[in-house]
């Protein structure tokens, strides 16, 4: 006979309750059986788990570490529990998207309001998450869809081009680089400059173009995104480049934008997960991701 899953219950009560009696208001059950049944275990086992001191049990070293990987085997089934309800929820219309933190407060809400017109019976939860999370749990399949950056696409998951445009200029108001309709990289040699983080991709192209050109941008500020960037600026402490999303909403609220004479390609993916079955109300919110993409892209043309 082999150590079963109500041993390990057992055990794990008595643990936790810190006496048999304490296991056995727990368990519903009386103490002679918890009792026998903890006897059981130690046999089978071949484990000495406690020391009878005083009619008080007292853990050995032998079951802290059982009681180690039992709670590792808890967290698994808690786990297991949780992506049950999940699944429950989903089929009574709720949906889960997991994105970069930038795209829940620039994309979605306008997608969000759409769709919650057209299927108001359908709930959403959003999990912003940055990389590489949004990605492992994209692979995990924890979620119905996935907005991210770049091209690169997770594993266990297809992705779709949703949107493209190139990176834009922000300047405060009064700025002298605005007498100029577009920008040239070397119109920013000596300007102070407020950076993303040395990590992020596009900061990492961005830093190719003035490379390339030998110009030296003045960085007073780096921060890691591109709402902290745009505050910055709205506070003249300088300019930025910054991703067109962020940049067209915040356009006019103490920012203006301009053009870059260079091409720096910004694209957001959209990502299905492989083995996580879809539905009427994935592909309806799709749509509506689609449809604000065009709208937005449709806005980018109207820039002078």
């Amino acid at each position: 006979m082999s150590i079963s899953v109500r041993h390990i219950e057992v055990f794990r009560a008595i643990m936790l309750a810190g006496s048999v009696t304490g296991a056995a208001r727990l368990l519903f059950t009386s103490q002679p059986t918890l009792s026998r049944e903890l006897a059981r275990l130690e046999s089978l086992s071949g484990l000495k788990l406690f020391e009878r001191q005083g009619g008080r049990l007292v853990p050995t070293a032998q079951a802290l570490m059982l009681l180690e990987e039992v709670e590792r085997s808890y967290v698994g089934l808690e786990r297991i529990n949780s992506l049950a309800q999940s699944i429950r929820r989903f089929e009574h219309g709720q949906l889960h998207l997991t994105c970069l933190p930038l795209f829940s407060q620039t994309l979605l809400p306008r997608v969000c309001k759409q769709f919650q017109h057209q299927q108001s019976g359908i709930s959403l939860c959003i999990s912003a998450q940055e990389s590489p999370l949004l990605e492992e749990s994209l692979s995990a399949q924890r979620h119905d869809l996935g907005l991210t950056e770049g091209e690169l696409v997770p594993r266990g998951t297809r992705g779709e081009l949703l949107f493209s445009a190139d990176m834009l200029c922000v300047l405060p108001d009064g700025h002298p680089l605005l007498q100029r309709a577009e920008l040239a990289v070397t119109d920013f040699h000596g300007v102070d400059f407020i950076n993303l983080a040395g990590r992020d991709i596009y900061r990492q192209r961005l830093d190719e173009h003035f490379r390339q050109a030998l110009v030296e941008r003045h960085t007073v500020i780096e921060t890691t995104n591109a709402a902290s960037v745009c505050a910055m600026v709205r506070e003249g402490l300088g300019v930025a480049i910054i991703n067109p999303l962020s940049a067209m909403q915040e356009a006019g609220r103490g920012l203006e934008i301009r053009r870059l004479s260079v091409s720096i390609p910004y694209r957001v993916m959209l990502i299905r997960p492989e083995f996580r079955p879809s539905s009427v109300f994935v592909e309806a919110f799709c749509q509506a991701l689609h449809s604000e993409a065009a709208r937005l892209a449709e806005r980018l043309t109207r820039l002078e």
